[in-house]
This record gives structure tokens, C-alpha cells and sequence, in this order.
């Protein structure tokens, strides 16, 4: 299943860093970034989420939460948290149920090779659980300035 904007957002259910259940309708009422990451401590994925950190405060203020989603354990979370002083939830999936939920599983290419990965990609979820936006093209270093000039 292909999600589009204008789609209700599917329900999950996950566990968090520290084994709490977290799921999407803990956030209604409020707007959600869910975004998803290949893997903790990785270049591209720090720089994500280094972005989305050192903009949460503004998040806030703009009525958003930011949660991410990767296939790490519970432990690597806890550990990419604390190293880089993430203030938002991390959200395991080994089994990749949420991660195919929202078709952030797919083939991916590198060096000519082809294999199943984590696709990188951010959803912007309304307060009442519709996709506002889909990002497939994430740039990790600047994704805040991304999602800000589509919510113009």
C-alpha cells in the first residue's frame, strides 16, 4: 500500500526507548512528524536527527511532536538519545510492522547493487490523523527548512 497525502495516517503501536507503548493516537489532537531512519549513529541519520533537535523548541511552539522510527533495539536508541541529547522519542521496530505500515520498506541501490532497506522518509500527520505531507528526498541536514516550506 502506497500512502498520499489526504490518507488517514494508519494507526501503530510501538515500543519506545525505554519500553513504553507509543502510538498514534497518543498525538490526537496534535500534529505529528513521524520520520524514518535506517539506523542510530549513522552519518545521515544523526544529522536528521541532530536537525530535528536543535529545532524542537520551535516544533513545539508550532503545535508539532517529532517521534522517529527505526529498526534498532530499545538499548541503540537509549544510547543515540543520550549521546546526542535528543529531546523526542525513538520508537523500535526489528519487526518493521510500522515500517511497512507506512511503505518506508522497499529496494534501495547502492553501487549498482540492489537490496531491501529502510527508505528514508518523514510524514507530517494533522491533528486529526491525515497526512499533510510525504518526504522521500530528505535532506538530512537541513529537513527542518524542508518541512517548514511545505507547511507555509
Amino acid at each position: 500500500m502506497k500512502l498520499k497525502i489526504g490518507d488517514k495516517a494508519p494507526d501503530f503501536k510501538g515500543i519506545d526507548e525505554n519500553g513504553n507503548n507509543i502510538e498514534l493516537s497518543n498525538y490526537k489532537g496534535k500534529k505529528l512528524i513521524l520520520y524514518f531512519y535506517p539506523k542510530d549513529n549513522t552519518p545521515g541519520c544523526t544529522n536528521e536527527a541532530c536537525d530535528l533537535r536543535d529545532n524542537y523548541n520551535m516544533w513545539l511552539e508550532k503545535g508539532y511532536e517529532v517521534v522517529g522510527v527505526s529498526p534498532d533495539s530499545e538499548a541503540s536508541h537509549q544510547k543515540f538519545i543520550g549521546k546526542y541529547d535528543l529531546p523526542f522519542r525513538l520508537i523500535s521496530d526489528p519487526d518493521k510492522i510500522i515500517i511497512k505500515l507506512y511503505g518506508a520498506w522497499g529496494l534501495k541501490k547502492l553501487y549498482g547493487r540492489e537490496y531491501e532497506g529502510l527508505l528514508r522518509t518523514t510524514f507530517v500527520i494533522s491533528e486529526d490523523g491525515v497526512i499533510e505531507n510525504i518526504f522521500v528526498k530528505v535532506k538530512t541536514k537541513d529537513h527542518t527548512n524542508q518541512i517548514l516550506e511545505s507547511i507555509k
